[in-house]
């Protein structure tokens, strides 16, 4: 332990930075317009030291906040000055995919740096080749919408407006970017004046002595709990249904290796980048191992950067799961980073590693969009069933944690009506244990408007572990006709597309 902190001493310094983390999402909530950023939340924030290390992270997205700390990296290297505010979401300089804007404040005090302040969120159109900069099919990143390295938004406490309405410019519903933005904008401020709270609370000197504390005291946890489990070697291949431009199944492989306290990651045998868009960027494959590694861990275990020490990575030079420009990312962030987990749980089974049997392994990605507005959501199902018991049922599993979209918000804001919302009884696997159950949601359609989907598990079940049987795959309708796993769909008024998301594999025999 640091000489500094007793072990009361850290847990009150660990609750205080998490709380806010947590203080910025409330800020971001509350401020925002679009319903996916306001009622499911499809956003995170995190808190970095002067340094660029994250200390700590909210509840939020796992699959935003392992990504994170390559966004503040990419803002240190612009040289921030103190209160300036950066957008980016170019995954070749800290992105993962376009939809996902990323606000970073370097926080001043004093004349300094003294951390820096960041939220991420999903929002519903950043322009592109189709409503909602989700596109299916897109070969190239350029389709997928405006493309924003590092920029400075704010300089000297001043918007540089020129800037705000080039981007502006470039979506399909201005006046809701522009509100989830100023959203960003007021949850950035209430991290910094937190961080500067605590500062001034407890000094520059404790201040830094407690954020080496608390990295160190994370990697000190995850390591033990590697050496818990001893030094193990596990394997795992799986697939992705198609790359969005065509249904050829591309690979994943993975060799794991805990050894001394460790975890190292192989994906050798993964499949070179694709045509399509289920090309990930490195960061958002790290993101992945970091939730599998954190889902390991104690509940009391603080979630900062010192968790990532104790985890390597290696893939092949630009594969599937690294790849560079000018990959199509889209379904890499929200498709492929499922995926990834998938492979990891399977590789620890294999090892021997007690892990649940495998969830729904796809967020469902359903995008809507006409004249003037677009929708974007995703969905849950049912995750796997484990020795202790049943999986839940209608869930976000995996990198997902979103919550809900209420069916009246949605019909208050769009021209859609919910026929159905309801759990799929029976479609999570049998046996000792059930698998959760997914869900039914029929989306029926007012006026001419177009439809993109980018899901997962339509051909390939979620397995059952242990004897436990798979849970049922998922389906995509269009007024009761089959739709493709990955597709984009003109609608007329009165259509009604409708989807079945995938249940949990059972664990043990019955």
């Amino acid at each position: 332990m640091n000489d500094h902190f007793d072990p009361l001493d850290l847990a009150v310094m660990a609750h205080a930075v998490a709380m806010i983390a947590e203080e910025m999402g409330t800020v971001l909530e509350r401020g925002s317009l679009s319903p996916n950023i306001r009622e499911r939340r499809d956003a995170s924030s995190a808190l970095f030291d002067a340094g660029g290390r994250m200390v700590a992270q909210a509840a939020h997205i796992p699959v935003h906040l392992g990504a994170m700390p390559e966004s503040v990296r990419a803002v240190r290297a612009r040289d921030p000055e103190p209160g300036d505010v950066f957008i980016l979401n170019d995954p070749n300089h800290g992105g993962s995919h376009l939809p996902d804007l990323t606000l970073v404040e370097a926080i001043a005090h004093d004349g300094d740096v003294v951390g820096y302040a960041a939220v991420r969120a999903h929002h519903a159109d950043v322009g592109g080749m189709s409503p909602g900069s989700m596109p299916q099919g897109a070969t190239e990143l350029v389709q997928e919408g405006l493309i924003l390295p590092p920029t400075r938004l704010v300089r000297g406490g001043e918007t540089d407006h020129d800037i705000l309405a080039l981007i502006l410019a470039n979506v399909r519903t201005p006046a809701e970017r522009r509100g989830d933005l100023a959203a960003q904008r007021g949850a950035c401020a209430a991290g910094a004046a937190g961080w500067r709270a605590l500062l001034v609370r407890e000094g520059p000197v404790r201040l830094a002595a407690a954020t080496s504390a608390l990295l160190d005291y994370a990697e000190r946890r995850a390591r033990a709990r590697l050496r818990e489990i001893g030094d193990v070697v596990g394997h795992a291949e799986d697939q992705l249904e198609g790359d969005g431009a065509s249904d050829t199944p591309v690979p994943l492989c993975v060799k794991i290796t805990i050894r001394d306290g460790a975890l190292s990651l192989d994906f050798a045998g993964s499949s070179p980048r694709v045509r399509g868009n289920v090309n990930a960027p490195l960061a958002v494959t790290r993101s992945a191992a970091l939730f599998v590694l954190r889902s390991l861990l104690e509940d009391d275990v603080p979630t900062n950067e010192g968790i990532a020490r104790a985890i390597g990575i290696t893939t092949p030079d630009d594969c599937v799961l690294n790849a560079k420009w000018p990959s199509a990312v889209a379904a890499g962030n929200v498709e492929t980073s499922q995926r990834v987990t998938d492979l990891l749980f399977a590789a620890l089974d294999d090892a021997g590693v007690a892990v649940p049997a495998q969830g729904q392994g796809t967020m469902n990605n359903i995008t809507f969009g006409g004249a003037g507005w677009t929708f974007y959501e995703t969905l849950g199902g049912g995750q796997g069933a484990s020795a202790k018991g049943a999986g839940p049922s209608a869930v976000h599993v995996g990198m997902s944690n979103t919550r809900n979209t209420p069916i009246e918000s949605l019909e208050r804001s769009y021209p859609i009506v919910i026929d159905e919302y309801a759990v799929r009884r029976g479609s999570g696997g049998s046996g000792a244990h059930r698998g959760g159950d997914g869900v039914v949601r029929r989306y029926h359609v007012l006026e001419r408007c177009t439809v993109t989907l980018l899901t997962e598990r339509r051909a390939r079940a979620p397995r059952g572990a242990h004897g436990g049987r798979d849970g049922l795959t998922g389906r995509n309708l269009l007024n009761g006709a089959a739709l493709p796993a990955k597709c984009r769909v003109e609608l007329q008024p009165g259509d009604v597309v409708t989807i079945e998301t995938p249940g949990g594999g059972g664990w043990g025999a019955a």
